[in-house]
């Protein structure tokens, strides 16, 4: 006989399945399932790296669950990953969470898949823009947090702890975001720890003291957290047919029992296995599962009425090939091969047609409905993909024709549900919805690496309209800025003048630090970052989150930027550039190729210019006894794929290739470019006579 382990009465809610049978809700202990969730780069990744060496021993690896490459280049998680560790006779599934904004549909769909969050503060900076979206998420589907306050060795943050500061800010957060009486208890059990050293307690004091010491702590010690979570997390809710539940006592079932309930698990993470077939993670709701049983699909409620579909109900079905989870970055077998209600896993072999959302359940004992999802934040940015058209098309990458980047693109949606893939209308391009420019760099450049050569248009803010339908609403976002705070008043005027920002607070620090908060147009922060960064000798660090969406706001004119256009083919010379480099700030050096209508620089005045950056000299008979001045040109300016995309201007496009990645005029002929010139102008005269 095969043994579920205890399970525990929730309630008696009953829900319409099979006549004449009541379905209702308990708890299966033996199991927890957490998310690690916090802003960017405050630890989070580490921090389960740790409780993953208090629990299952010792690695080398320093970032287990970042596998990805360019995860592992930036720093930051880009897709959540699940793993789990066995402790106390407890299987705890811990999933680790993106902390960048762009990456917040990632959060939103892990947060259907557990039932508590540990949420991880960095004790300098605080609760920042994400941090707040992720928690005020968890906060409304009723999820208790865990509170650890990380990087308390640092003496910055070390301060704010010990005046109360970092504490009395999340408390404010707590109360401003609406939280439950027992969810604001769960600050008094606030932990402190450093997971990149290993320790962890509950004791003010003692994290002080390890702090001021210098000491690393016990190091790959994090069990305290593990008890915090087996304490303080519930166990999973699970659905069950049971005639006479108890009230008042835990009751046990067999595992039989879950064998004849209908089996449920909405797919949270969808891929494919050129052995396995296609797979898909996440959490069983109800019954059973195990290898052999033959699967359909219901779609999701909101794919199956905007698709047109009448059924819900998928036609092909398939055979579960085999069942896995994940401990670190390996994927392992589950054993026994069996999964109940409330585990967390991995199924391969389930029909092609499965998407993200959608629920998979067994053939011959269906649930009637699929589960319900989350619904997720919506894109704020469009941006049209195509094949390269330019004069160097073909001679960088294996990826040119417009077939496979849209071909490329659909792949890319089956499991990155925040992104949405449309056909441009009197085109052969693509046009992707995403989150932010992070978002959209990353794929990109994921992209760029398999061989693609890509045209990319500017990005462009997503509208609608009221109600009403008089009203053009864009969308708004909080931005929190931590700066020098000598840098502070360049930081107020750049977003408040042309980009339209309203400043709401301002706060200075004993270390020579100022934050401050802005409600502005999420059009006016294209570009910010790259122009911030170097403004600010880097010092700026900044970070938002969307609010809602307000009637549309005429941005500045001083944001757009002249540039250098290169009017010739070949290569840029030494010579040529020596004498361009008074016009402006160049992006190319000596030997890169270029051709007309390509962007070299930036303009030192405001409109366009057409240069020739491939002009040598002259050389003659004659001889002389003057010697030729050896020319000095300043490094060229180079510009992050994600800073080029902010960087853009509307008449222009980003070529990228595996090899180089270019700015260009979308109109590269001349003539066509003064004529467009003309009409856009015209345009805007006309505006502004209407408007008076």
């Amino acid at each position: 006989m095969l043994s579920l382990g205890t399970i525990r009465f929730l309630s008696t809610d009953v829900f319409d399945d099979a006549p004449g049978e009541l379905v209702h809700e308990f708890r299966r202990e033996g199991v927890r399932n957490v998310a690690i969730v916090a802003h960017v780069d405050h630890g989070k990744t580490t921090l389960v790296d740790t409780l993953l060496r208090s629990s299952n021993g010792e690695t080398n690896d320093e970032r287990l669950l970042d596998s990805g490459e360019l995860e592992r280049e930036r720093g930051i998680t880009i897709s959540s990953k699940v793993t789990r560790c066995d402790y106390k006779n407890t299987t705890i599934n811990i999933v680790d969470t993106p902390g960048h904004a762009d990456f917040a549909g990632e959060v939103d769909r892990i947060l259907s898949l557990v039932d508590g969050v540990c949420l991880v503060v960095d004790a300098a900076e605080g609760a920042m823009a994400q941090t707040k979206y992720v928690l005020s998420r968890a906060l409304s589907l009723g999820k208790n947090p865990i509170v650890v306050i990380n990087k308390a060795d640092r003496l910055d943050g070390l301060s704010k702890i010990e005046s109360g500061e970092t504490e009395s800010q999340l408390l404010d957060l707590f109360d401003s975001l609406g939280a439950s009486e027992q969810q604001l208890n769960s600050l008094t059990h606030t932990l402190y720890a450093s997971a990149r050293n290993g320790w962890i307690t509950d004791d003010q004091e003692v994290a002080s003291s390890i702090a001021k010491k210098g000491n690393t702590g016990t190091g790959n010690d994090m069990t305290l957290l593990l008890d915090r979570i087996i304490e303080l997390i519930p166990e999973p809710k699970v659905t069950s047919r049971v005639n006479e539940p108890c009230n008042d006592s835990p009751i046990t079932l067999p595992g039989e029992s879950f064998e004849k309930d209908p089996f449920s698990l909405a797919a949270v993470t969808v891929g494919y296995d050129s052995y396995l077939g296609r797979m898909c993670t996440g959490r069983i709701t109800s019954g059973s599962i195990q290898i052999g049983d033959e699967c359909i699909v219901l779609k999701a409620k909101n794919k199956a009425a905007g698709d047109g579909i009448e059924s819900k109900e998928t036609s092909d079905t398939s055979s579960i090939s085999g069942l896995f989870v994940n401990r670190g970055i390996l994927r392992t077998n589950l054993v026994p091969a069996i999964g109940y209600a409330g585990d967390v896993i991995t199924l391969a072999g389930v029909p092609n047609s499965i998407a993200v959302g959608d629920t998979i359940t067994k053939a011959d004992n269906p649930v009637e409905e699929p589960l319900e999802t989350l619904p997720l934040a919506p894109p704020i940015l469009a941006m049209e993909f195509g094949a390269n058209d330019g004069p160097l098309s073909g001679s960088e990458g294996s990826e040119v024709t417009p077939t496979k980047v849209r071909n490329r693109l659909m792949v890319e949606i089956d499991n990155n549900v925040t992104l949405t893939v449309e056909k441009a209308q009197g085109s052969d391009k693509t046009v992707v919805l995403a989150r932010g420019e992070l978002q959209l760099g990353i794929l990109i450049e994921q992209m760029r690496r398999e061989g693609f050569e890509l045209i990319i248009s500017p990005p462009k803010i997503m509208t609608k309209l009221s109600d009403d339908g008089k009203t053009i609403l864009e969308p708004f976002e909080e931005v929190t800025v931590d700066v020098d705070s000598e840098y502070a008043g360049y930081i107020v005027s750049a977003l408040t003048a042309d980009r339209k920002g309203t400043l709401l607070s301002i706060e200075d620090s004993d270390f020579g630090k100022s934050r401050l908060q802005f409600e502005i147009p999420a059009r006016g922060l294209l570009g910010f970052h790259s122009e911030a960064a170097t403004a600010t000798r880097g010092s700026a660090v900044i970070n938002h989150c969307y609010l809602d969406d307000r009637p549309i706001t005429q941005l500045g004119n001083g944001l757009e930027k002249g540039k250098l256009i290169s009017s010739e083919n070949g290569k840029a010379s030494h010579y040529a550039l020596a004498s361009l480099e008074a016009r402006g700030t160049l992006f190319v050096e000596p030997g890169d190729l270029v051709y007309p209508g390509m962007i070299i620089g930036e303009n030192a005045k405001q409109g366009d210019l057409e240069v020739n950056p491939v002009r040598s000299k002259q050389a003659t008979n004659m001889r002389t006894q003057a010697k030729d001045e050896r020319v000095y040109l300043q490094p060229p300016r180079k510009m992050s794929l994600e800073e080029l995309l902010g960087y853009m201007g509307p008449d222009e496009m980003l070529e990228v290739t595996p090899s180089s990645i270019r700015l260009r005029k979308t109109e590269l002929d001349p003539v066509e470019r003064r004529k467009a010139s003309r009409v856009k102008k015209q345009k805007k005269d006309a505006l502004k006579q209407k408007n008076r």
